[in-house]
């Protein structure tokens, strides 16, 4: 609605909500307001529309289906390209028997209760997520789910300084630059002074500079295993240098390649997190994801979220409730551990339904197809002039090479070409633009590898 000196331009005939102009007024008098523009006086005046909008006329509701298709149809949607990027979100395979059972009114239409009790499906659903995690991730306890793995990563940043009293954490700079930007808002709320580490030639974590900087105001050190750039990070060495000092070690992880590499309880670490999204969850233009969060038993009262458990009834019967609630709603607000309103319940069932489809062997097998895929791709790309591996670190699904020419002009190309070729990490770090993250998941067909290959041999002269 255009806004101008004179009020909103507000047409009598056609309202978009329900109010009379005699209801309007009663409200701005309420309120104590001259008129519904004085809402918007803090507004810059070069800001505002001084003009009403050139709409189209209204339409049927046919109609207007029809025009939301025509638009859609101008998205070049992931369905349509051969995708080779990663960086948190990854084209893999969802199995029909995911849409069957998420679409069942039950569940799709089903809010996440306040009083859960009363919902022993989505309770159960919610139990049978945790159990599953904590069995990937070989941790104690995992919550009930959070919003993404970056606002999971930010909230252990209260929970570490709740557990130690202490006042700094530190991250490293391998972490994927989203997530370290989330870290940074939710620390500045808390005053939290965050600190970041360097990275190697090889594109890990520099233990010498963790050694530096880490002391006993030291509440956590978080790091992302593999790391942005696909690499494994030497986890246990970390930990040790975090546990001597008294700091919590905080992982993030990936799930999918847990299937061939050591779950985060294996090395120690204090709190694990990972983004859920390689799960069975679409990309859907980034999200909604689900953010996976775990934790030793002893730091469980400490733990953002909820978790639902399983009982028996005076009858002897089972039955699900909710154990533990930290949401500042349900208890005393100086108690609260965190804010978190909700968990992602339909994301949480879809990553259930798919850990159940898998099973142990499965996840396995697809960490194994990711992992040769991706090596595939990486000897064939370093033999091409002009490419080369910025790292001889090992890695599991994603590389990063150096690229001829700015990666973003690759990009651009690549997706006229049909191909999605990798995230351009200039958009993160101008110091990148030549640097061009890259990976192959199981849906990627020897023949796509090929052509990916021949794509990128344009550009090598």
């Amino acid at each position: 609605m255009p806004i101008s000196s004179n009020g909103p331009n507000i047409n009598k005939e056609m309202k978009f909500t329900p109010h009379t102009p005699e209801d309007i007024e009663r409200i701005l008098q309420k309120i104590g307001v001259k008129d519904v523009a004085a809402l918007f006086n803090s507004i810059p005046e070069e800001l505002k529309i001084k003009h009403p909008l050139h709409l189209p006329p209204p339409l049927s509701e046919p109609e207007t289906i029809t025009e939301l298709k025509k638009l859609a149809a101008k998205n070049l949607g992931i369905d349509r390209l051969v995708c080779f990027a990663g960086g948190g979100a990854y084209d893999h395979y969802i199995p029909p028997v995911i849409d069957a059972i998420i679409s069942r009114p039950e569940f799709y239409t089903a809010y996440t209760p306040y009083q859960a009790e009363v919902s022993q499906g989505t309770l159960q659903v919610i139990y049978e997520f945790q159990s599953l995690i904590c069995r990937l991730f070989d941790m104690e306890v995992a919550n009930a789910s959070m919003y993404d793995c970056a606002s999971a990563l930010a909230e252990t940043v209260h929970m570490a300084r709740d557990i130690t009293s202490r006042h700094k954490v530190i991250i490293s700079g391998t972490v994927n630059p989203r997530y370290r930007e989330v870290v940074a808002t939710y620390a500045t709320g808390l005053n939290v002074p965050i600190q970041t580490l360097p990275y190697t030639a090889n594109l890990t974590t520099d233990l010498n500079a963790l050694e530096a900087v880490i002391d006993n105001d030291t509440a956590a050190v978080l790091i992302q295993h593999p790391n942005f750039f696909g690499y494994l990070e030497p986890v246990k060495d970390i930990a040790q240098t975090a546990h001597k000092n008294n700091a919590l070690f905080v992982c993030a992880v990936d799930p999918i390649t847990l299937g061939i590499i050591n779950p985060p309880g294996a090395y120690n670490a204090d709190i694990a997190v990972a983004e859920g999204q390689s799960l069975g969850i679409p990309l859907s233009f980034g999200g909604p994801y689900l953010g996976i969060f775990t934790t030793q038993r002893k730091y469980i009262r400490h733990m953002p979220g909820r978790i639902a458990a399983r009982t028996t009834d005076v009858t002897g019967k089972t039955g699900y409730v909710l154990a533990l609630q930290t949401r500042e709603q349900h208890i005393r607000r100086e108690r609260a551990t965190s804010n978190i309103c909700t968990n992602q319940a339909l994301c949480a069932l879809i990553a259930t339904v798919f850990l159940a489809w898998a099973g142990r062997e499965g996840i396995k097998e697809i960490a194994k197809l990711c992992c040769a895929k991706t090596h595939y791709l990486a000897d064939a790309i370093n033999r091409i002039p002009n490419f080369t591996s910025l790292s001889n670190r090992k890695f599991v699904r994603e590389f990063v090479v150096k690229t001829p020419v700015p990666a973003r002009e690759i990009v651009k190309s690549g997706i006229e070409y049909g191909i999605l070729p990798g995230v351009d990490l200039g958009i993160f770090n101008p110091e990148w633009e030549n640097w061009l993250l890259i990976t192959a998941t199981e849906k990627r067909t020897r023949a796509e590898l090929d052509h990916f290959v021949n794509f990128l041999k344009t550009f090598s002269h």
